[in-house]
């Protein structure tokens, strides 16, 4: 299906023109973004916790500590919401109250399921360190038995999603435009800094070109 059915709790009410429930879209988002917003619930207390993850295919998955109130929670069948936001600019307006921000943003509502078995979190983990950088797995050493018992991995079914979207400039009438401010976009772009040398690694191996670079791995 090339697109996510809104439902009552992933329909866009404010700024509905905004919307977007193209499933390439919302994937595209959840794939630049690297840390998302976690919401639920415990003895009626809310709670937002931020985590990484990684999608492959229809599914995200969330690893942690399964002491964790976060994992705990999630993989007891807790109801939850998960978010990402991508901020892309500062809307400066030539009124104080039409500021804005140029965004892209996912809400994804949902259910986790506990992954089970050694090769399954194995696989799981591979993907995890992958997302991170391609081609990483294979110069590291590899999660241990005991590394697999002391993580729990979730993973999500991509069955509830939207993504709201914000482009362009400020959208104040032109009469607001003869204030003497200037108005325009200040475009905003997350990037990595020149990488610095772990001062305990044992060998003098040169930065590979993908970290210094640093590109992330692409997805279908």
């Amino acid at each position: 299906m090339s697109q996510f059915i809104p439902t009552d709790r992933t329909k866009v009410r404010r700024k509905p023109d905004r919307a977007n429930y193209e499933r390439e879209a919302i994937y595209r988002i959840l794939d630049e973004a690297f840390v998302c917003q976690v919401g639920f619930v415990v003895d009626a207390l809310p709670f937002v916790v931020p985590t990484n993850y990684v999608r492959v295919g229809d599914k995200l998955f969330l690893h942690g500590s399964p002491a964790s109130r976060l994992m705990k929670t999630l993989a007891s069948g807790a109801p939850f919401c998960l978010s990402v936001t991508l901020l892309d600019g500062i809307v400066f307006a030539p009124s104080a109250m039409g500021h804005s921000v140029n965004y892209r943003s996912v809400v994804v509502m949902g259910k986790a399921e506990v992954v089970e078995g050694h090769e399954a979190k194995l696989t799981a983990m591979r993907d995890f360190v992958e997302h991170v950088i391609h081609g990483r797995w294979a110069q590291v050493r590899p999660p241990s038995e005991n590394d697999l018992k002391a993580t729990m991995v979730l993973a999500v079914p991509l069955l509830e999603a939207s993504a709201k979207v914000r482009t362009g400039f400020a959208v104040d009438d032109i009469e607001e435009y003869d204030a003497p401010a200037w108005t325009g976009v200040l475009p905003l772009k997350w990037s990595a800094q020149s990488p610095i040398d772990d001062p305990r690694s044992k060998r003098k191996t040169p930065v590979p070109a993908n970290i210094a670079n640093y590109v992330r791995p692409q997805k279908t």
